[in-house]
């Protein structure tokens, strides 16, 4: 059984919760925040005692195994750092960090102090994604892919109403591609490595961050096309295409449906069925990292690579966040 605690009291904080627990191998207990009453509403829900609302004594109790990580983007990097100096395995929302610099000292002092820092991002855990990666043969060879998360962010209206929400705001390293379009670059990576060459554009907002943008990302053979947006809507599915066929993915962070389209013929629906609670499969795996006690090399690069090519699609439209600095 894993003590965990969590920093963060959001509704992806209560989502990855609800997973966890599903799995038994979780024990809430601690939640860590600035707010007194924030944590207490928060941790009653999961008949958790302990609120801590000094970082310091969180980092200090050594009763506690492991650590959730939900706060800002900006905060991942010094936060993760200071737990696994104290001897804590770290699992962290994606995007793990607000750069590749960032998320390179995170890797090294997980090594240095020998615990499992793992990155939270559940797409590549879940059984339709792993079923994708089994059927390309099918279609094989690839020779393009569309890779396509459009959403108008819930928070949209109130930056028009002249407010300053965190998700777009640069002081927190967010916008779309570090938020949603992560699901696509990450996916990307997962499935045919990192590419030989990006670009990248991207329509940027009065707040500095980019709300919507494409890339466009080159391999040997085949190129993937990348469609992000947090101010507009899309109906459209992601899909691979090969000589030999297509895959469609419907909603492609919860990979909620698969269809297998052999050339010229009608498409089949594949999809294997999988837990309503999506973050199950990614909580599972972090307790088998950290009861193995070592980090999973795949894992590990693809996070590496995620951050290297973000980084790099942040200068090629001119986005900067003070952690770059």
């Amino acid at each position: 059984m894993i003590k965990l605690a969590i920093i963060g009291t959001n509704w992806i904080t209560e989502r990855f919760l609800n997973a966890a627990l599903l799995t038994e191998q979780y024990a809430l207990s601690a939640v860590y925040s600035r707010s007194e009453e924030t944590g207490r509403q928060f941790a009653s829900k999961f008949d958790c005692e302990v609120v801590f609302t000094e970082f310091g004594e969180l980092c200090s109790d050594e009763s506690i195994d492991a650590v959730y990580i939900a706060s800002p983007n900006s905060f991942h990097c010094q936060q993760a750092i200071a737990l696994m100096n104290s001897g804590k395995h770290v699992i962290c929302e994606k995007p793990l960090a607000s750069n590749y610099d960032e998320v390179q000292k995170m890797f090294q002092a997980a090594e240095e102090n020998q615990v499992v820092l793992f990155e939270a991002f559940k797409t590549d855990y879940l059984p339709n994604f792993n079923l994708i990666k089994q059927r390309m043969n099918d279609i094989a060879p690839v020779r393009k892919a569309v890779l396509n998360y459009c959403q108008y962010s819930s928070r949209y209206q109130k930056y028009l109403n002249g407010e300053n929400p965190n998700t777009f705001n640069p002081e927190f390293s967010n916008g779309s591609a570090m938020d949603i379009g992560y699901y696509c670059v990450a996916s990307a990576i997962s499935l045919f490595g990192e590419p030989e060459r990006v670009s990248a554009t991207a329509i940027m907002l009065d707040s500095g961050v980019d709300g919507q943008g494409s890339m466009l990302f080159e391999y040997n053979g085949f190129d993937v096309v990348i469609l992000h947006s947090k101010i507009a809507d899309s109906a459209i599915p992601s899909e691979i295409q090969g000589e030999n066929g297509n895959l469609i993915i419907h909603a492609l962070s919860d990979t909620e449906k698969v269809e297998f389209k052999p050339r010229g013929e009608l498409a089949q629906d594949i999809t294997l069925p999988s837990d309503e609670q999506s973050m199950r499969y990614e909580a599972e795996f972090f307790v088998q990292l950290v009861r193995e006690g070592k980090a999973d090399k795949a894992s590990k690069q693809r996070s590496l690579s995620t951050a290297k090519i973000l980084t790099e699609v942040r200068k090629q439209i001119g986005l900067v966040y003070p952690a770059d600095s």
